[in-house]
């Protein structure tokens, strides 16, 4: 049975949740308490853990040799348990957790539902972690809110991962963590590099294990996830756990220790008070924008050296004010070479334009240079008039092979690149006429391009330092010489603005109400 196979099984016990009046945002995290303790018993039971993670009494025999009422409330009792376990990593997983179950056989009949799964093992390289990690991303693509919200592809991931290249010794972090994927990625990328960290004397794996990442989640209910999806890929970090429950743009943000790698996509959107507020002192340019809050953070986080990889939307690259000063800033003080302009559709937000910044702490030549970091970024554009993505056209690694081979195999620009790549029909692209700076002597071929270099010098004098770049032209875009005068388009717009009040006027009126 493959692993997609076991996710789809997993997934439709979801159905025995839905019967017990359970919301369809809940499934994931009713499921998975129940289903962490079956995985921790599949690896016990495969002396893949040196000890029994779970206490006596709070383990999966406890559970499948009961039944009806007895069952469900050892069950509650054993979630209490857990959260007040010794282990600070258990406690913490289980804080607060409590079952919604209300019917004895509904539990009983999940019980059974996962002992009669088999080959729990089908993926020999990942195990129990990828079946866990494939539940997660079943519920991004099935579901509107919770974890799908943030959700980064997996085939991003790993690129990202893949270009920015992490060692072992090397601190890892992600201020966003959601359910810790760019950290369990960078994790697999080094077993992979390291044969399982065999390579490695008693120490540094050690480090590996408990030292080298780092996450900050600011949602409880994720923070489970990622500490246990952490956990069941062999990653323990220190008493809470790979994944700090806080708010990176408050004060444990400001506490954490400077990292040699940032791999991160925080969220999107505007800071309006309440948990998720900015209530960092520490950053030179105040701002509400949390995108903008994020980079800073991200690029003052670094150690002289360090690299990091992070997804944003557009309105980073061209908002001006504070968003002009931290461009500067970000352009002086690390080395920002490389750009990747991505799709639209590949996030829960399915409008949302969104970018990688790759960038590295110092210059090229300088890692402790603060001042004039960066002479030149490389663009790549896989946006223009790429498919629509989405369930039934899913964005996978395919699309990102072009970009990682001109990235070159230098994780700090330091591989010789040369503009020019025309993958995705590129040459069908019709050339944007109003980019006259972009395509100013640029011959016909360049200027197809879905790969080019432009020199700091040159986003300074024509673009202002605006990181908005673009000289494709979209087969969707609008041509604004064509549209109406402004007067008319201001008209059309006043009167679909009184036809939808009229609307709601007449919605009123059935209702009974005035208007």
């Amino acid at each position: 049975m493959t692993n997609d196979n076991i996710v789809q099984k997993l997934w439709n016990l979801c159905d025995v949740l839905r019967d017990d009046g359970i919301n369809y945002s809940d499934y994931v995290t009713e499921l998975v308490l129940l289903l962490f303790i079956k995985m921790v018993h599949e690896n016990t039971e495969a002396e893949t853990l040196d000890k029994h993670t779970l206490p006596e009494g709070c383990r999966w025999t406890d559970l499948n040799s009961k039944s009806g009422l007895n069952l469900l409330n050892h069950y509650k009792q054993m979630l209490l348990d857990l959260s007040k376990d010794s282990d600070p990593l258990i406690s913490a997983i289980y804080a607060d957790a409590q079952t919604r179950l209300r019917e004895p056989r509904h539990l009983e009949q999940l019980v059974k539902s996962l002992d009669q799964i088999k080959d729990w093992f089908s993926d020999e390289k990942d195990g129990l972690g990828n079946l866990y990690e494939g539940l997660l991303q079943k519920n991004a693509n099935e579901t509107k809110s919770g974890a799908g919200q943030y959700f980064t592809p997996r085939a991003l991931i790993d690129s990202m991962v893949r270009c920015i290249q992490p060692q072992p010794g090397e601190v890892i972090q992600d201020p966003a963590a959601g359910t810790a994927g760019f950290l369990i990625a960078a994790d697999r990328y080094m077993k992979d590099q390291t044969d399982d960290y065999f390579d490695l004397d008693a120490k540094q794996q050690a480090f590996q294990k408990n030292k080298a990442f780092i996450g900050v989640e600011l949602v409880p209910s994720t923070r489970r996830l990622a500490l246990m999806n952490c956990l069941l890929h062999g990653m323990e970090g220190d008493d809470e756990g790979v994944v700090h429950l806080g708010n990176a743009l408050g004060q444990i943000g400001a506490s954490l220790e400077k990292a040699d790698i940032i791999l991160a996509n925080p969220p999107f959107g505007t800071s309006k008070g309440g948990e998720a507020s900015i209530t960092r002192d520490d950053l030179t340019y105040p701002t509400s924008n949390k995108q903008l809050a994020f980079l800073q953070h991200i690029y003052r986080n670094l150690k002289p050296g360090g690299r990091a990889a992070v997804v944003l939307p557009d309105n980073v690259l061209f908002e001006s004010g504070v968003g002009t000063d931290i461009r500067r800033d970000l352009m002086n003080k690390c080395n920002l070479h490389t750009i990747l302009r991505l799709p639209t559709g590949i996030f829960y937000a399915q409008g949302v334009k969104t970018n990688v910044l790759f960038f590295t702490k110092g210059s090229a030549k300088d890692k402790l240079q603060e001042e004039g970091c960066t002479e030149n970024v490389w663009v790549y554009d896989l946006r223009t008039n790429m498919p629509s993505f989405g369930k039934r056209n899913p964005f996978n690694d395919s699309h990102l092979v072009p970009f990682e081979k001109v990235y070159g195999e230098d994780a700090n620009d330091q591989s010789l690149r040369q503009e020019g790549e025309w993958s995705f029909d590129a040459f069908e692209i019709e050339v944007d006429k109003s980019a006259s700076k972009e395509n100013k002597n640029v011959d016909n071929d360049l200027a197809h391009s879905r790969w080019r270099c432009f020199s700091r010098d040159w986003i300074y004098q024509n673009k202002g330092d605006s990181l908005d770049i673009i000289w494709l032209k979209d087969k969707d875009s609008v041509d604004a010489s064509s549209l109406p005068e402004p007067s008319v388009l201001a008209k059309e717009a006043k009167q679909q603005l009184n036809d939808a009040l009229a609307e709601i006027d007449n919605l009123l009126a059935e209702l009974g109400e005035e208007a």
